[in-house]
């Protein structure tokens, strides 16, 4: 054996790239340089660059293969043809005796050091080029996975060597402008972890879609990894926010998803891997626990700290030890280099329904005829502007995404190949839709949106939208704090750039209504639901809970915990439910809990609920959902919200409720705050600042209230408006009793939103903050500014 031609990964650091390439190069440096941090890398060796240089000098085939490179560029033969012929050249030849003798006697040693006779080994490829070494060619080469002997080894070896002249690897390499014989191959020969009796996966530093740098992103499936990695199936997916995984006793867990997992890659009996069917049972089981999730990230986080940069992680979970381990570490190169001085949004401008759904990837939309492929043989037929819909993609397709103006998959997540590549393309994305190769038709007209959060959208027909860009370090400073109303959770992280203070509203009936659905008085009384088509529901729903209540309150505090990591440490103010009874009542099971009232609008909603025997118990569940929000999650920024709440005796039934449920005002530095949108919150505003920290004014609600005007009537909506004069000396007034009373003045309502004079209005009158809708939140800063800049003046 010689070190010319192999190099055990413990030697190996990050500056090797050149020799052994990105892949090798970082397990080396995880293994070696990062000995204290006590990561899991499964044991290993690399071949070099020179070691490939050195068989395609012995062989005598390097002036073949660029003989056969400059037909191709001369277009007498085709890439397919050019391929095949150079990886027979290769396949052809053999491997220069040291080199056989070296790959044997380290594979001897990797089985002795892991027990085992003849170790099943990862032959993985690691492509780079001496003079550009941080060219790590991702995703171009191939990976052998459960290779058992010496025969397989070698042979493995060989036909990684043939895959660096692969047609999708030759094509990225001219569209990259790289010589293709400046290009080497490094093999790594990798202990296999048994994880296909267990599961793998992959893991980001950041969130995917958004580029959010303050959560750990984790996809998981059953079996081997190269299933999630290849989009061939819908894995879990976990969220980790790093600030509270810091905290010493935080479950910081904020969002987890759990996916189809219908395939597993396994270990075949005599070497190499076979697909299986996953049993039922099993795609309704999360395949981490929650240890193994805090573990992981942990891991992740070392490794990005270590790097300096966001990360790109695969990690593999050992089944017969249940161990876990990294088996891969490379620079995220997607989301990282994306200018945080620029945002661009994008919307729908038209009304439509869609006909598909699945995750979202990327941020845009995109619209064109559809064009089923599902078989790469087909690809030379996928016009250029088309939208690319097949079951899966793997590099082969590479070629015709680049000429896609969109993607939809009906297999694979978030960390797909198909997502990969679409985030690296720019394209939007939606994936694993489950089946949209046979609901949509080849040529026909679609839109694909991916606007709307992590839940992608197809629509039938071309639906116009806009795209707007916003220089954000051009924006002006205000004194005025400016928050932005939010209240999707997955939509949530698309908006971390914009600067705001926080988030003034996070309105918790959405979350119910979107993530939720059931109303919670039936997860409280299951037994008392009287549709069988409800019941049915429900227990589909909380499958996996020993109590269906425990649904709801893990369901609400991760909705609630993404939407306060946004712009953590700021508040994050969390209005409790303000659902109106008939509103209540189309959530699954709502009607058997719900009064039919002849005006919801100022019926049994907002603060006269939590403390009612009709509701009492369902307001325990969203106190125990913010408990564990702040207190388990460690989201401690946020911060409580009391609507409509009509008389201060009214306010001390509910403090009191929320201090029997642990949520006492002050304690752990919580802060409970009212909407002020009742006429009596104006006049008696020194009675409800003696209670509250803070007012937050609901201009829809003040100005129906005040007016007496139903604010859903078509026939009154010329009269509804927030600037009436009656309405703004309510609004002053407030502010200015407020203000002597010691408590802080913000506005949630729409109309900042809406009215850049009203905000002018509103700056005027001394308000503490505006919390805005996050598409006009630059617009409104920045007649916000203007508004500052001219009562100084006149000042």
């Amino acid at each position: 054996m010689t070190k010319h031609d192999i190099i055990w990964f413990e030697e190996l650091r990050r500056g090797d790239v050149g020799q052994v390439g990105g892949k090798n190069a970082s397990l080396g440096e995880m293994i070696g340089a990062m000995k204290g941090s006590k990561i899991a890398v499964p044991d290993g060796f690399a071949t070099t660059a020179a070691a490939y240089r050195g068989f395609l000098a012995a062989a005598g085939i390097e002036a073949a293969i660029r003989k056969r490179l400059a037909a191709l560029r001369a277009g007498t033969v085709p890439l397919a043809l050019a391929a095949q012929q150079i990886r027979r050249l290769i396949l052809k030849a053999p491997l220069p005796a040291p080199l056989c003798q070296a790959i044997v006697a380290g594979y001897a040693e990797l089985s002795r050091r892991t027990g085992k006779a003849q170790a099943a080994v990862a032959v993985r490829s690691s492509a780079t080029a001496e003079d550009l070494p941080e060219a790590s060619f991702a995703g171009q080469q191939e990976t052998f996975l459960n290779i058992v002997g010496d025969a397989a080894l070698l042979d493995a070896c060989r036909h990684c060597y043939a895959s660096l002249f692969t047609a999708r690897a030759i094509a990225y390499r001219e569209a990259k402008g790289f010589d293709h014989m400046a290009v080497a191959l490094s093999i790594g020969v990798q202990a296999m972890v048994r994880s296909d009796l267990a599961g793998a996966g992959v893991i980001f530093t950041l969130d995917t879609e958004t580029g959010f740098p303050r959560v750990v992103t984790i996809s998981a499936a059953w079996g081997l990894g190269e299933t999630v990695v290849q989009g061939q199936v819908d894995p879990d997916s976990y969220q980790v926010f790093k600030p509270s995984l810091a905290k010493a006793g935080c479950r910081a867990i904020i969002d987890r998803r759990l996916g189809g997992k219908a395939v597993r890659l396994i270990h075949g009996r005599h070497g190499g891997t076979i697909t299986r069917r996953v049993p039922p049972a099993e795609q309704a089981c999360f395949v981490l626990s929650d240890a193994e999730i805090l573990h992981l990230a942990r891991w992740a986080v070392a490794v990005e700290a270590h790097y300096g940069c966001p990360m790109d992680l695969e990690w593999a979970k050992d089944g017969e030890s249940g161990a876990l381990f990294l088996v891969q570490a490379r620079p995220e190169t997607v989301q990282s280099r994306k200018s945080g001085a620029m945002m661009a949004t994008w919307r729908l401008t038209a009304p439509a329904d869609p006909i598909l759904s699945g995750a979202a990837v990327g941020e845009g939309i995109a619209s064109g005829a559809a064009c089923i492929i599902r078989d790469p043989r087909d690809l030379a037929r996928f016009p250029r502007g088309a939208i690319l819909v097949t079951g899966s993609t793997d590099p082969d397709w590479m070629p015709a995404m680049r000429r896609a103006a969109g993607i939809v998959t009906d297999h694979g997540g978030p960390t797909s190949h198909a997502a990969i590549v679409a985030r690296e393309l720019g394209l939007p994305a939606v994936v694993g839709t489950g089946d949209g190769t046979t609901r949509l038709n080849d040529g026909e007209a679609i839109t694909l949106s991916c606007a709307q959060g992590d839940r992608g959208a197809v629509y039938s027909g071309i639906v116009p939208f806009v795209r707007d860009e916003v220089t954000l370090g051009d924006l002006p400073g205000t004194r005025t704090r400016l928050m932005v109303n939010l209240a999707d959770p997955s939509g949530a992280m698309r908006w971390w750039r914009l600067p705001a203070q926080g988030v003034g509203l996070a309105r918790m009936e959405f979350i119910i209504a979107d993530l939720i659905r059931i109303h919670p008085m039936a997860l409280v009384r299951p037994d008392a639901v009287t549709s069988p088509r409800d019941r049915a529901h429900i227990a589909r729903m909380v499958r996996g809970y020993s109590d269906p209540a425990d649904f709801f309150v893990e369901q609400l505090a991760e909705g609630l915990a993404r939407i306060a990591a946004v712009f953590h440490p700021h508040p994050a103010i969390v209005r409790l439910s303000d659902f109106k009874s008939n509103e209540y009542a189309h959530l699954i099971g709502g009607r058997d809990f719900e009064p039919v009232e002849n005006n919801p609008m100022i019926g049994f909603r907002g603060a006269s609920r939590y403390y009612h025997p009709d509701y009492r118990e369902a307001f325990a569940l969203e106190c125990r959902a913010i408990r564990r929000a702040r207190d388990e999650m460690g989201l401690t920024n946020i911060a409580v919200m009391v609507p409509f709440c009509r008389t201060p005796a009214e306010a001390d039934k509910v403090l009191a409720e929320m201090v029997h449920h642990g949520l006492r005002r002050g304690a752990r530095e919580l802060r409970i705050w009212m909407m002020c949108e009742v006429p009596s919150n104006v006049i008696l505003a020194e009675e409800f600042a003696r209670r509250f920290d803070g007012f937050s004014i609901g201009s829809n609600d003040l100005t129906q209230l005040i007016l007496g005007i139903d604010r859903d009537s078509d026939l009154l909506a010329p009269l509804f408006d927030e600037r009436d004069a009656a309405v703004r000396r309510a609004i002053a007034d407030v502010i200015a009793r407020a203000h002597r009373s010691g408590a802080s003045v913000g506005i949630c309502g729409q109309a900042p939103s809406d009215h850049p004079d009203f905000a002018a209005f509103l700056v005027a009158q001394g308000i503490d903050s505006l919390s805005l809708n996050p598409d006009s939140f630059v617009t409104t800063l920045r007649a916000v500014a203007a508004a500052e800049a001219t009562a100084q003046a006149a000042a």
